[in-house]
């Protein structure tokens, strides 16, 4: 399983795992694998503390960064002030929120409780402070999303010796990313968990490959076996890029009433959504996706309006799901996640996720040699 990218990060395998859980992020390193942090549900104070963590329980291993900074936000989004993004929202946008979480007998955050800060790093200022608190940390990698990083973010980060990664959805895509200066790339089927396109991993890994040959492309989308990491290096990959298959390890902070639906979904109790960001994002399918598809929904905002929106009502669901598994707020309750819910049935320590993954992959091997191929 070693490739060039085990070589150039110094890993035993090319399994690299984004997780918003520094546990989670702290154990694949030790595992043999590359950790990365998704930046963006942090505050650039809290970033700074989760990374601090991270550095003194990952034993030395290598890890990245994942932030977020989109190409395409709402008209006047990417100078507006908080304040000017609030005032964005209409009124109906509010009121069909409030209506939903009436229907669902959700109820209001106690006085005084905060629910999840509403912008964080969907804007330019948000993703440049992560990126600040980033490269201040021993960092090997530098993760972007929703296209090309800034020109002075690939900059800063190879002045830092810090390599930087992209995730695209299609091959014209992946071209951009490479002309941008991005040195890995992620070829995200629409399989995967969160923002994702419309084309298939086995379709867009060798596209990708192809289109930017011989820089080193990872595939990602609903990737969570050794049988599935064997086709993507037989694509032409040089490792996976993995992620919802850690929600529901023994590390993963995931709540456990959302756990527990996971391990009872089906492949088919996904769906790609604009429910969370404004942008398609795959997840489960729960009755807050179902309510923002319905005759009733005033339409997404474009984010990141729509996180703004409906930032303050998940903190809400996910209250009310911690409190009463089973109450009918509880049924709002989800995850941004892949098809590969469907394999994900049991809670494990990451490290059996890990080695699991490896010797899966040695039998597939085998298998196909056997087969004389």
């Amino acid at each position: 399983m070693k490739t060039q990218l085990c070589e150039q990060f110094g890993i035993e395998f090319p399994i690299f795992a984004f997780s918003h859980c520094r546990d989670v992020v702290a154990a694949v390193s030790k595992a043999g694998g590359f950790g990365v942090l998704g930046a963006l549900a942090f505050s650039a104070e809290q970033l700074q503390i989760e990374l601090a963590w991270i550095d003194e329980h990952i034993d030395g291993k290598p890890y990245g960064v994942d932030i977020v900074m989109p190409a395409s936000l709402a008209e006047g989004a990417a100078t507006a002030t908080k304040e000017q993004l609030e005032a964005m929202i209409s009124q109906r946008h509010r009121d069909f929120i409030e209506d939903t979480l009436t229907k669902h007998q959700v109820p209001p955050l106690p006085e005084g409780m905060q629910g999840t800060e509403s912008l964080l790093g969907w804007v330019p200022a948000g993703g440049q402070s992560h990126v600040d608190v980033a490269l201040k940390h021993d960092i090997k990698l530098l993760v972007n999303a929703l296209g090309p990083p800034p020109p002075d973010v690939v900059e800063r980060a190879h002045k830092a010796g810090v390599p930087v990664a992209a995730l695209v959805g299609s091959p014209e895509h992946a071209i951009k990313q490479r002309e941008a200066g991005v040195d890995i790339i992620v070829a995200s089927g629409t399989e995967a968990g969160g923002h994702t396109g419309e084309i298939s991993t086995m379709v867009l890994t060798p596209q990708c490959v192809d289109a930017v040959a011989p820089a080193p492309v990872l595939a990602a989308g609903g990737i969570g076996s050794g049988r599935q990491i064997a086709a993507a290096l037989a694509l032409g990959a040089q490792g996976v890029w993995t992620g919802s298959v850690w929600l529901t390890t023994k590390e993963s902070d995931l709540q456990p009433a959302v756990v527990q639906k996971v391990m009872h979904a089906t492949s088919r109790d996904t769906v790609r959504s604009r429910a969370m960001t404004g942008k398609p994002a795959r997840q489960l399918r729960t009755g807050w996706t179902d309510a923002w598809e319905s005759p009733e929904s005033p339409g997404t905002l474009p984010m990141p309006l729509q996180f703004m929106a409906t930032a303050e009502a998940i903190s809400r669901i996910y209250r009310a799901a911690e409190n009463d598994p089973d109450s009918p707020g509880a049924q709002l309750a989800g995850t941004p996640i892949g098809q590969i819910a469907g394999m994900m049935n049991s809670v494990r320590p990451v490290r059996d996720v890990i080695f699991d993954m490896v010797e899966e992959y040695g039998e597939a091997v085998e298998r196909m040699k056997a087969m004389g191929m």
